[in-house]
């Protein structure tokens, strides 16, 4: 019994109930064309997040917000407020723990609870999943949808049924009836490129596709194409996962506000890229082997080079130096407008070899990183900042992830109506 359960247009539905219940705001950003947007001076204009009335103009998540605005020149964009939906987010998740100790957190707006061992302490389950969206709307003020099903995809499809605030059922005698019908391009972990290699062969909905030989999907679409075929025909075995897998990689990236043409300027975006990656690795104690570098110039073209270290490594010191040699190795020249540093090949426990030919006093620069890291955690992030970002006022020390204008909102610059 797989419950999944998804915050109805979160974002915009968070930054609305925050303005209503505690900035004392009288208009509902969910019952007019609104959205959450990027600022487009700092290049992170793009929709994030859309009210419902939005979507009759085609607005679409992801598209830059001068195309919104172009659609609907009316419309409301409002700034995004990251430290609002982290807490809006752990609320929510807060409420449905009660429920069952099986919560996987799929996103920050969505989960999938297992009730199998728990659904007999409250009833019957669509009964049960209408009193959480209840309760969720009663004391936190947004809505949900919950879709039921057996496994974890069909329950994912069924929650993604007609919005805002339904429960939806979608159990093995139901997929002919209500998801066969549905076009192909719905189905989960089919994409655009998907979509157009699936409409190449004649398969335009998921019941085509579910009919479809599994040899002929295999043939065209290799693995992909099996795992599609079954979730088409409701076959998925994974578990809710309550704790998250270890990562695999780390990363960050941070799109600059202007185009980068010297050096210079490049490797200082890659120090403070580098100062976020280590101490995300430091956090969780572990090391990497394989360091990255992402480059998308002023045309939009995006390459990557890689390396790989000789020993594993979360040293900020040795990251930063990898992404630069791997930069003056990669980079053509060309305007950049991204950079981005990605690890890989991560390891819990690595003892380092010493040579005899290097300076490094490595056990002395890993006192030094944790020193700064309590430091940061202690005072700020910004209590501590390298002399080499004293007078580069564009650029961040600390890059990558959520950008500093995104983690929280000055409502007193805001026009909240």
């Amino acid at each position: 019994m797989i419950f999944h359960i998804d915050v109805n247009s979160a974002f915009l539905s968070w930054e609305a109930v925050y303005r209503l219940y505690h900035l004392g705001g009288t208009l509902d950003l969910r019952d007019i064309p609104s959205a959450v947007g990027g600022d487009v001076s700092k290049r992170h204009g793009i929709i994030l997040a859309k009210s419902i009335p939005a979507k009759k103009y085609k607005i679409q998540t992801g598209e830059p917000v001068t195309d919104a605005i172009r659609k609907c020149p009316d419309i409301v964009i409002v700034p995004p407020n990251y430290n609002l939906y982290q807490k809006s987010s752990q609320a929510f998740v807060d409420i449905i723990k009660e429920y069952s100790p099986a919560v996987e957190q799929y996103s920050i707006d969505e989960v999938f609870v297992d009730m199998t061992g728990t659904i007999n302490l409250f009833g019957d389950p669509k009964e049960v999943a209408d009193s959480i969206r209840e309760r969720i709307y009663n004391e936190l003020g947004f809505t949900v949808n919950i879709g039921i099903s057996s496994n974890k995809v069909l329950a994912k499809m069924a929650s993604d049924f007609k919005k805002p605030n339904y429960t939806h059922t979608l159990w093995l005698d139901e997929i002919k009836d209500k998801m066969w019908i549905l076009p192909v391009s719905d189905l989960f972990f089919v994409g655009r490129a998907t979509t157009k290699k699936l409409y190449g062969i004649g398969i335009k909905t998921i019941g085509e596709l579910a009919q479809t030989d599994l040899k002929t999907m295999k043939a065209h679409l290799g693995k992909h194409g099996e795992v599609i075929w079954s979730f088409a025909n409701g076959i998925d075995f994974s578990s809710v996962e309550p704790i998250p897998p270890p990562n695999k990689g780390y990363g960050n990236s941070t799109t600059i506000s202007f185009d980068v043409t010297d050096v210079q300027t490049a490797k200082l975006v890659l120090l403070s890229l580098a100062e976020t990656v280590s101490a995300r690795l430091r956090v969780d104690d572990v090391k990497i082997k394989v360091v990255s570098v992402g480059i998308r110039d002023c045309n939009l073209r995006y390459y990557s080079h890689q390396n790989k270290l000789s020993v594993a490594t979360n040293i900020t010191k040795e990251i930063y130096e990898a992404a630069c040699k791997i930069f003056d190795e990669a980079w053509d020249k060309v305007p950049i407008r991204h950079l981005g540093i990605h690890t890989s090949q991560v390891v819990s426990e690595e003892t380092r070899q010493l040579n005899l030919f290097d300076g490094y006093d490595y056990e002395k620069f890993e006192k030094l990183d944790k020193a700064i890291d309590n430091i940061r955690k202690r005072f700020g992030t910004d209590s501590v900042v390298r002399a080499s970002f004293a007078k580069s006022g564009k650029i961040d020390h600390m890059s990558g992830g959520i950008s500093r204008e995104k983690r929280t909102v000055d409502y007193n610059k805001q026009n909240v109506l």
